[in-house]
């Protein structure tokens, strides 16, 4: 509906944007209406997370809004080139949040949050485009908000391109909240519905309800729940999916009540990402715990194996083996790089593997009918266990020749 040109302030020298209604839409009386509902909206609103409106006016029948210069791409630009990390999605959603607070504690409901309103420049979020922001104090007429279904027709659009409606219904559609696509009253947990849409999509890259009608569009928002953001993105924490879920809720009483609810969870969760972010990835005890598994289980395998086919030759049946493996206490499995998984002996009583303790490795034999494993001295620094040929288990010493040598290995005859 609007043009903005870049210009110069040349009384203030300094770079601002003004807007103007295209030239063959400034005879539509609604669309002037809505112009005018933004410089009102805009001139209401003082805020660092909100586009600054400067200056109003009308020159030889043209109408303009003078506004803050922002420089930087908009969240939907910015969301086409993949999801955003989350310390930048409690950031923009914080700032978001905050704006939409102010907006709505002066009686403001915005209604047409979408990522091509959100501009991210180098210092916050901006929240823009107001000229479908309604006044609640003053209510709404029936036209604006005729129920979705009634007026509109099935008509496909491109991934990329949000579905828009002028007339019958006002906002993007696949930000509407459940009542607004109803016909009914929007109030600002109408924008945090819509927020939570957005939200969603900068974390995966995705809308969270998609269409390839205007009709398919409305029943998801009406009937379905969203995709998991955690089934898109595994590592996602799970603060960041209650908090899009507590958005996105169908019935407006079991939503975030107010924006600054929202701000708050978000910036906590900025404060707090990095702890997140490596709480939600996998730990390197989780991986070597995997590889643990694994190699018991190949193990367990192996002796199974055996045991069939001695019980295959000799016709009688052979003791089954199962047994668990823990690491001693104050120790963890050193299974990565070079210390491989755990060694069984060939007789099948006993089980070697490295451990650490305070940083530093050592080898450990357990007799598989025992409890306890023990560890053997002198093998400070062991990186490997292994078996010799033999029905022994023989264990590795490390011989200090000196320190520029490092360690010097050698098998020693069995002691235990």
């Amino acid at each position: 509906m609007g043009e903005v040109y870049r210009a110069r302030d040349t009384r203030l020298n300094r770079t601002v944007a003004i807007k103007i209604l295209a030239a063959h839409l400034s005879s539509s009386p609604e669309l002037k209406q809505r112009f005018e509902r933004e410089a009102r909206a805009l001139s209401s609103l003082n805020h660092p997370n909100i586009c600054h409106l400067y200056d109003i006016g009308s020159q030889d029948g043209t109408d303009y809004l003078v506004m803050e210069f922002l420089q930087g791409e908009t969240l939907a630009d910015r969301v086409r080139k993949g999801a955003l990390p989350l310390n930048e999605i409690a950031k923009m959603g914080a700032e978001v949040a905050d704006a939409l607070q102010v907006a709505h504690q002066a009686g403001i409901v915005h209604r047409d949050l979408k990522p091509g309103n959100i501009m991210l420049t180098r210092s916050a979020a901006k929240l823009m485009d107001f000229g479908l922001a309604k006044p609640t104090a003053l209510g709404s007429s029936g036209s604006a908000f005729a129920p979705l279904l009634s007026g509109v027709t099935v008509d496909a659009t491109s991934a990329g391109s949000p579905l828009t409606s002028l007339g019958t219904v006002l906002g993007t559609i696949e930000y509407m909240s459940p009542e607004q696509i109803a016909g009914k009253e929007a109030d600002a947990r109408s924008d945090i519905f819509a927020l939570g849409a957005v939200l969603y999509e900068a974390a995966t890259g995705r809308r969270a309800f998609g269409g390839k009608t205007k009709i398919s569009v409305a029943s998801a928002i009406l009937e379905k729940e969203p995709e998991p953001i955690s089934a898109v993105k595994p590592l996602t924490p799970l603060l960041l999916e209650q908090v899009v879920k507590g958005c996105l809720a169908k019935s407006p009483d079991d939503r975030f009540q107010t924006a600054h609810d929202v701000k708050l969870q978000l910036k906590w969760m900025g404060e707090n990402a990095n702890q997140m972010a490596a709480a939600a990835a996998p730990s390197g005890r989780t991986r070597r715990d995997w590889v643990l598994w694994s190699a018991l289980a190949s193990l367990l395998l192996l002796l199974s194996a055996a045991g069939a086919m001695g019980w295959w030759r000799t016709g009688s049946p052979r003791p089954v083996l199962r047994a668990t493996l823990l690491p001693p206490n104050g120790t963890q499995f050193a299974l990565l790089n070079r210390n491989g998984p755990p060694a069984l002996s060939p007789d099948g009583k006993r089980i070697a593997f490295v451990a650490s303790r305070g940083g530093k490795t050592s080898l450990w034999v357990r007799s598989l009918d025992k409890t306890e494993a023990v560890e053997l001295p002198g093998t400070s620094g062991a990186f490997f266990s292994f078996l010799v040929t033999g029905l022994e288990l023989h264990r590795v010493l490390c011989q200090r020749k000196a320190p520029k040598n490092g360690c010097q290995w050698r098998a020693s005859d069995p002691d235990l």
